[in-house]
């Protein structure tokens, strides 16, 4: 909104023209996400509490969890207000990349909502039906792969993916790229969701991912960095960088609320909204392998929970893990929860730089 009102106003006010700079806009987007968080996140959590929407722990989980039973949730509609309103207002609005991200977020954070409604005020324990909230993310899955297939250049780029570590190697998924993208935001929004079992935990792996990808998006849209980097140009994509770094300032402006002990959860609301988000980002900059290094620590609680279930299901009724997700086992092995939350950022910072430098290796 900034940029369409303000930004033409340079021709009479040369002040105006920084508005021209996606860094300058994407610096005040997350200090706008920031502000949002602050401004109403206590505000949120009075309400919730109010209406009576706490968590509800499964007896399932770690004996020690049940403490936080109660805890306000659904936060995750200030993670939503504190990434769609920056974006409104300092991205360009006519950037098909923007509008594709806003979609995700939004379709997938409503998923996520009616999840919530069910689980927390309808008293369903078990929310939506599965199969219905996986009709829900293939849905989004197929629009964006056909807008993206369907809306696009009609060149190879369109339908295909850069491989890390590898110059100039592209993969052409062709008539496979919609089932492609159905995979990854569908998988990503799941992973994202299977990670939110520790105060922080998914908005602090969620905010380094988001980081990574907002650098990404700014090299692979800036001309000159492109081709010094041997990187796809993808001139859409340098937009995209407002859009992340919205996202990484409400992730650690909920974070100030959501650190351990948590005062409020964001719930599915938020953790499904980010994954599909993630994943919408790393499909448009090309870069769906990359998030697998990046996202390292959301895969390996996916993979985790498969693992655990396989294994019991054709071992006779053991466990591989002590329990599932990947987190909850280094609680049972000993580890405090604040352990294995920082312990867990730090392995996310260390796969953030693997992944980053990916992009000068090849």
């Amino acid at each position: 909104m900034f940029y369409h009102f303000l930004y033409p106003l340079s021709s009479h006010w040369i002040i105006f023209n920084v508005f021209k700079y996606i860094t300058f806009r994407a610096s005040y987007a997350t200090v706008t996400a920031l502000l949002i968080s602050f401004i109403f996140g206590g505000w949120i959590i009075r309400k919730l509490e109010s209406l009576q929407i706490g968590e509800t722990i499964d007896s399932d989980g770690p004996e020690h969890h049940q403490k936080k039973a109660g805890t306000p949730t659904m936060g995750g509609v200030l993670v939503l207000a504190a990434i769609v309103v920056p974006t409104l207002l300092w991205a360009d609005l006519t950037n098909r990349y923007i509008q594709l991200a806003l979609l995700g977020t939004i379709w997938m954070g409503i998923i996520g909502f009616i999840d919530d409604y069910l689980k927390v005020v309808k008293k369903r324990p078990k929310g939506m039906i599965g199969r219905f909230k996986l009709i829900g993310q293939v849905g989004y899955g197929l629009v964006l792969g056909a807008v993206l297939v369907w809306g696009g250049d009609g060149t190879a780029v369109v339908t295909s993916t850069s491989v890390p570590f590898l110059k100039d190697v592209l993969i052409n998924w062709q008539w496979v790229y919609i089932p492609l993208v159905i995979l990854v935001v569908t998988g990503a929004s799941n992973a994202v969701n299977l990670a939110d079992g520790l105060d922080g935990l998914a908005i602090g792996l969620s905010s380094l991912a988001f980081a990574g990808y907002g650098v990404i998006a700014y090299l692979s849209g800036h001309s000159v960095f492109a081709e010094y980097l041997n990187l796809l140009y993808l001139p859409a994509s340098g937009e995209l960088t407002v859009y992340c770094a919205a996202v990484v300032g409400a992730g650690l402006g909920f974070l100030w609320f959501n650190a351990h002990p948590a005062r409020i959860f964001m719930g599915d609301t938020g953790s499904l909204a980010l994954g599909g988000a993630l994943g919408t980002v790393a499909i448009l900059v090309k870069k769906e392998f990359l998030l697998v290094i990046i996202g390292g620590l959301f895969v390996a609680e996916a993979v985790s929970v498969m693992a655990q279930v396989l294994y019991f299901r054709y071992s006779g009724g053991k466990r591989l893990l002590r329990m599932s997700p990947l987190h909850h086992h280094f609680e049972l092995v000993g580890w405090s929860e604040t352990q294995v939350v920082v312990r867990f950022w730090i392995v996310g910072i260390l796969l953030l730089l693997v992944g980053m430098s990916s992009l000068k290796l090849q």
